[in-house]
């Protein structure tokens, strides 16, 4: 999983290092979300918490079912360690490794970089302020997180790799 506060470079740095691998998945979760056409709840609302449990959930079926399929997978999206269990639990059934790694970025450039996006990205600062203080208290998993605030893309994607091969990231 590569997660983070929207505006950190999941999408981009997923992209990358899908090409690294064969054969390889790369699994947008914000996809996911708007695969929901109707009653979708923006999930930063206090009242998408259900729906967006349903959502990961699916989104850890997929990422597994992929991989025990012999595909490595890259999952990106806001994937915040409350909702780690969703993906521990199919984990567990399937004797597959599970790397958690965090792109955290400095605040400001967070905020620059999300709100300078488009595509039906969260653009609005608030929540990605929020978002951003909720990837800044992630207690035992701090060793997950990279900054990447002076990294551009390549030196981004060759540091998560660095961190992958030497089991950094690997949740257990």
């Amino acid at each position: 999983m590569l997660t983070g506060p929207p505006g950190a470079g999941k999408t981009t740095i997923a992209a990358l290092l899908a090409q690294e691998f064969e054969p390889s998945v790369h699994l947008r979760s914000d996809d996911f979300w708007h695969f929901i056409k109707r009653g979708w709840v923006a999930p930063y609302l206090p009242d998408s918490h259900r729906q967006n449990e349903v959502v990961v959930g699916v989104l850890a079926q997929a990422a597994f079912g992929y991989a025990t399929g012999g595909y490595h997978v890259i999952c990106d999206g806001i994937i915040g360690p409350w909702f780690l269990d969703a993906f521990r639990e199919v984990g567990r059934t399937s004797g597959l490794p599970l790397h958690y790694v965090v792109l955290r970025p400095d605040e400001a450039t967070t905020v620059t970089r999300a709100v300078e996006r488009g595509d039906l990205a969260l653009t609005d600062p608030a929540p990605v302020r929020s978002l951003h203080q909720q990837f800044s208290d992630i207690g035992s998993l701090t060793q997950h997180v990279l900054d990447s605030t002076a990294l551009d893309p390549v030196a981004t994607a060759i540091a998560v790799l660095e961190g992958l091969k030497s089991a950094k990231y690997e949740l257990t």
